[in-house]
């Protein structure tokens, strides 16, 4: 059995991790991994696969820094090459991102059944991008792979019990990669950061820095922060970019971007989140951290309903209000939200299962 796995940004390295290695332990199954370029500094990409333990791709596209149609057009025109050369059993893709869209449409216009994992996922806001990637590739993908309960329900409200798909609850491959790679986290940036006690902030989401006053509320908050604990910054490329073009400035540590097991260490030491990552938004919770959600919603609702995330949008009197507020909450982060750390096993049996047939 042949899987062609469609990866090309940071979280999705991660995801992938888990589940190659789970499938590893089949020997009758070969992987082939497509990286789409979307992400292509070397703290954004390399460092991932060299960390993580991936197999080196067989294919890199190499396509980033476009508009949406035009990188999702050409990832498309590039995977479909792919695809029909490799002729594999399965398509795999993960996430939200143009490259699951675009892995997801290549594979079902030229017939090779898709298996999504992280479906199901709504943050019911169509100016986001990512809504409206993972609402294409979950009606597409034959196999749905759903990290919570909440998710198999929203799949089950828009009817896809009707479609010619099946619904598996897995449980959330993040949770794997986070009890995995803690226990194995050689990472030594604790050592590089000057304070005792800390925020880790992270700012990237096109809807955030693209509008520059929402991006100067949103930093405003951030130095605000920075003036009660200190707030440890790691910098996307496209937040530096934008904050360098609108001549804005913080008062927050600034780090370059830093990989996978670095920011585990970053968040295990910290005494709060700030993000508007959605798998940051999980590992705060995987290591029983409060979040604040820079955004104004969330596709983890569990955690905001749970009060383990407050999601506070872009004002800064709404950020500070939910800063104050988890600095005096206790809460029991023993509960089962994001299954059992066995994701990416249930997955590879079955994708086994279903090449098998």
């Amino acid at each position: 059995m042949k899987i062609a796995t469609v990866v090309g940004a940071r979280p999705q390295f991660i995801k992938a991790a888990v589940v190659s290695r789970a499938l590893s332990k089949y020997r009758s199954v070969s992987e082939i991994i497509i990286h789409t370029g979307q992400h292509y500094d070397d703290n954004m990409s390399a460092v991932f696969f060299k960390e993580m333990e991936i197999p080196k791709p067989k294919y890199n596209l190499n396509i980033h820094g476009l508009t949406h149609g035009a990188m999702t057009g050409q990832m498309l025109e590039g995977i479909e090459k792919i695809l029909l050369a490799e002729k594999p059993h399965l398509v795999l893709v993960y996430g939200d991102t143009n490259s699951t869209l675009s892995g997801a449409l290549a594979a079902k216009k030229i017939h090779f059944p898709l298996a999504h994992v992280e479906a199901g996922l709504r943050s019911f806001d169509l100016r986001m991008p990512e809504e409206i990637n993972r609402i294409i590739a979950d009606r597409m993908a034959d196999i749905l792979f759903c990290p919570t309960y909440q998710s198999v329900k929203n799949l089950q409200a828009e009817g896809f019990q009707n479609f010619n798909s099946k619904i598996i609850r897995s449980g959330d491959v993040m949770y794997d990669a986070a009890i995995y790679y803690s226990g194995n986290n050689p990472s030594e940036i604790i050592g590089t950061i000057p304070f005792k006690q800390y925020v880790v902030c992270t700012l990237h989401r096109q809807e955030n820095t693209d509008d520059t006053a929402i991006l100067k509320d949103l930093l405003a908050s951030v130095d605000e922060i920075h003036k009660e604990i200190p707030v440890v910054f790691p910098i996307h490329p496209r937040t530096q970019k934008k904050m360098a073009e609108q001549k804005l400035v913080t008062r927050a540590h600034l780090m370059a971007p830093v990989g996978y097991l670095d920011m585990l260490k970053l968040i295990q030491h910290s005494a709060l989140v700030m993000t508007d990552s959605g798998g940051l938004q999980k590992e705060a919770f995987f290591f029983e951290k409060y979040c604040i959600t820079l955004r104004e919603q969330t596709e983890w609702v569990e955690l905001a309903e749970n009060g383990f995330n407050i999601v506070a949008g872009h004002s800064k009197d709404s950020i500070l209000q939910a800063f104050h507020e988890l600095q005096k909450k206790e809460s029991d982060f023993k509960i089962d939200l994001f299954g059992d750390g066995k994701a990416g096993e249930k997955i590879a049996e079955q994708l086994f299962i279903f090449g098998s047939q």
